[in-house]
């Protein structure tokens, strides 16, 4: 076994071990306060929580490996983020305001950043109790059981993960024409959309603007699974390190060029 594959099995049995012992008391019972944060998003004592508690145990393991979290300081995030260092990337409760709302779509994500890009991936979905994971290099996988994206041959045949608020009008108004593809979902948490993608359940993702901790992980696992992925300009996502990056990714290349007629900045 690998030193990476060994690193992906301990992280993966961390997420579900938090998801379970967490995330899912605190939403079957679900009584915690939350406030909002100067971006609008929402955070609750459970996203806090869990944050904690996995980054407590990756410094235990792994005391020369950074970290950043979605609930840090935005300077510290910057100054991992910059440091040129490895890291780790952590969203300890991604889809907070469906957990709020009872809405069971929710997941944990967590990724090895080395050398500015991704090399480790995994995201759990305590609901379903599905974990979907890869390393570079070696394949995309769900519950130890590879998976592959499933594309199809025209735009119109195929469903798509797009989140219209963080369109411009234009975009919003191309992409809302009927008939330019089958159907259109957004489930509130971009690392499930992520997963889903890599598994098959749709075939491209458009987002206007997602933090890293929403596609560090997501997006390795999906070019493992065979997508292609760029920002609206048609660059890589990991070409320069960023905090936040508009987002196209597509279960082929062909569909890939076909979406990016539509998104390109």
């Amino acid at each position: 076994m690998t030193q990476h594959q060994e690193k992906l099995n301990r992280i993966s049995a961390l997420l579900i071990d938090a998801g379970q012992t967490i995330i899912m008391p605190a939403f079957s019972e679900y009584a915690s306060t939350n406030d909002v944060k100067e971006d609008g998003s929402v955070v609750t004592e459970t996203d806090l929580a869990c944050q904690q508690y996995i980054s407590t145990q990756l410094a235990a393991a792994w005391p020369d490996i950074g970290f950043l979290g979605e609930e840090m300081t935005r300077e510290g995030q910057l100054s991992c983020l910059h440091s040129g260092e490895s890291f780790w990337c952590l969203d300890p409760l991604d889809g907070t305001s469906n957990f709020i709302a009872s809405f069971p779509a929710f997941a944990l994500s967590l990724a090895l950043i080395e050398k500015g890009r991704p090399t480790l991936g995994c995201i759990v979905d305590p609901v379903r109790k599905e974990t979907f994971s890869a390393a570079h290099g070696q394949g995309a996988f769900l519950n130890n059981a590879p998976i592959n994206a499933r594309s199809v041959s025209k735009l119109n045949e195929a469903i798509g993960f797009v989140d219209f608020k963080r369109l411009d009008a234009n975009r919003r108004g191309i992409l809302s024409t009927p008939g330019l593809y089958r159907s259109q979902r957004n489930i509130g948490t971009c690392a499930l959309e992520w997963a889903w993608l890599a598994a098959g359940r749709g075939q491209f993702i458009i987002h206007g603007g997602e933090k890293i901790w929403d596609f560090a992980a997501g997006s390795l696992i999906a070019a493992e699974a065979g997508c292609t992925l760029t920002d609206f300009s048609g660059k890589p996502l990991f070409e320069e390190l960023h905090p936040a990056s508009s987002i196209l990714a597509s279960a082929s290349e062909n569909l890939h060029e076909t979406l990016l007629h539509f998104v390109r900045t």
